[in-house]
């Protein structure tokens, strides 16, 4: 028996609402696999981009560019017709000869015959002034030994012996110069202690052990410590610091190595912290200077008088978000940035007067006129993207809408960089120290990690001899005299250096009564913003 057409037809209702029920599950299933799966395809090709960024848009150093990524530009973009080498008609470049006085030996060479028609030729038909060639060379090298034989005497009056004690500049079994020469070669040139020891034995003739390369170390450090702290000392009063840091290692523990840039001297030092505490340690707690810094959020907590954050790791980072951009505004943003970017430092560089700067030189008025429009546009241009959807692009524009007015105070004030590569510059040779050492192994490795750096970047820095000032230090400190400050330098006859035991060529050290009229802290005042800032 047949069911009732509206039985069926409700049946087929039922049926076809279930279907489309089921449907709308699948769908809805589907269209969360599909943005689930575009998410994790998004997410990938983020990761794959930053992957193949390089140094030019993030703070890697150019050594970590490697071949996974995409290779940087260098040099000219378009290939040059030009030959390698030097160009027809450049003035040429030449060893100079160096003054007689300075000869040891010279040899007269006469012609025996004619080179055109090979007749005798005599000493006494000599013609202008004979061509000089200069061939330097190195002496036969022997260490200088010598031996101190400490003789025994009795006493006639009480019969007891009395032996004659060693001079106080004899400690161990090395002078001062060659123990200098064992921390100069581990710091300035970065050799490892092994390869120390081998050029000593090879080159020098001197047979030593690698424990006693490190007691040399120790010693020069011991040294240095007293100019090291003079320079801590001053930290807090100085005008400009541009202030970095970067990763350590000790015994495989994490470490920090700060490097501080004044005007004369770099200071470094590690530490367990990479936040503001450093910083209070070492500049107080508030620094009445001008702190150059990147931006990370140890020198945004820190207070400081005033501040010039660096732009080329800002403009890394706009060319890292504009890699990365998906929208049109984010790109857009970054491409007006970059462009204001470009004109800001084509003003900086006509007011220092580079020569491939185009236009005339800039005087400071001028430039603070011409830059405070593009202070006004940087300033629109965030205000629009602080609330922007890409997460690079908004945190850059809050950047640049909270702090403008840090990003330009190398536009007011003299002596002040708008980047911070000088002390990035200052880390390098910290960094390829600590590469080629592996770090450091105790709290007195890191001290002497640490001074060592301080006095040879200085002494660079100074352009002084580091390996004089080094063999001065440590002849001073085995006589337990104080040791030639690097706070300020005054000149010095050579009579004056040999008088003061320091063996090598003659240089300019600092005064040895440490801070002069000239180098003793000063209060710094520095004035608010002009009026013409305040719009």
């Amino acid at each position: 028996m047949s069911r009732p057409k509206g039985q069926q037809r409700t049946d087929a209702e039922e049926r076809l609402k279930r279907e489309i029920e089921r449907l709308r599950q699948e769908l809805a299933e589907r269209e969360r696999q599909i943005a689930e799966q575009a998410k994790r395809i998004a997410d990938l090709e983020r990761q794959l981009a930053l992957r193949q960024q390089n140094s030019t848009t993030t703070s890697k150093p150019p050594s970590s560019d490697g071949l996974a990524g995409r290779p940087r530009e260098r040099g000219r973009r378009a290939k040059s017709r030009r030959n390698p080498g030097g160009q027809p008609g450049h003035p040429g470049h030449a060893r100079p000869l160096v003054s007689v006085a300075r000869v040891n030996a010279v040899v007269d060479l006469m012609p025996d015959a004619c080179r055109h028609c090979h007749h005798r030729l005599h000493g006494h038909d000599e013609v202008g002034d004979p061509r000089r060639h200069q061939v330097t060379e190195l002496p036969p090298i022997e260490p200088h030994i010598t031996e101190y034989r400490c003789h025994r005497l009795r006493c006639r009056a009480c019969g007891n012996t009395t032996q004659a004690a060693l001079p106080d500049e004899v400690v161990g079994q090395f002078g001062p110069q060659l123990t200098a020469l064992i921390a100069y070669l581990t710091v300035v040139c970065r050799l490892p202690r092994l390869v120390v020891q081998r050029l000593l034995d090879a080159a020098l003739q001197i047979p030593i052990s690698v424990g006693s390369t490190q007691k040399a170390w120790e010693e020069a450090s011991a040294a240095v410590a007293g100019p090291y702290q003079e320079l801590q000392d001053v930290l807090p009063h100085q005008r400009v610091l541009n202030a970095d840091e970067t990763g350590h290692r000790t015994n495989g523990d994490k470490r920090w190595i700060w490097a501080l840039v004044a005007r004369t001297f770099i200071f470094y030092q590690i530490a367990t912290s990479r936040g503001s505490d450093v910083l209070h340690r070492l500049l107080g707690p508030t620094f009445a200077g001008i702190l150059g810094s990147d931006r990370l959020p140890s020198y945004l907590t820190y207070a400081a008088n005033a501040r010039q954050f660096c732009w080329s790791h800002f403009t890394r980072n706009l060319l890292s978000a504009q890699e990365l951009a998906k929208t049109p505004a984010a790109k857009r943003f970054c491409r007006e940035a970059l462009a204001l970017q470009k004109r800001l430092f084509r003003l900086w560089h006509r007011f220092r007067g580079d020569p491939h700067a185009r236009g005339a030189p800039l005087t400071r008025q001028q430039l603070i006129t011409k830059v405070l429009p593009l202070e006004k546009k940087f300033f629109a241009l965030a205000g629009r993207s602080v609330d922007g959807a890409n997460d690079d692009v908004r945190n850059l524009a809050r950047a640049l809408f909270l702090h403008l007015p840090h990003f330009f105070t190398f536009v007011y004030e003299e002596g002040v960089e708008p980047t911070n590569n000088v002390a990035e510059r200052a880390l390098r040779t910290a960094v390829q120290w600590r590469k080629i050492m592996f770090g450091t192994r105790s709290d007195d490795g890191e001290v002497a990690v640490a001074r060592l750096l301080t006095v040879t970047r200085t002494c660079q820095l100074q352009q002084l001899n580091a390996l004089v000032y080094l063999t001065a230090a440590i002849r001073a400190h085995r006589r337990r005299q104080v040791v030639t400050s690097l706070l300020s330098k005054c000149k010095r006859s050579p009579d004056t250096v040999a008088s003061a035991g320091i063996d090598g060529p003659t240089f300019d050290p600092p005064h040895e009564a440490g801070l002069t009229t000239a180098a003793r802290p000063v209060a710094v005042r520095l004035n608010p913003l002009p009026p013409s800032r305040r719009w």
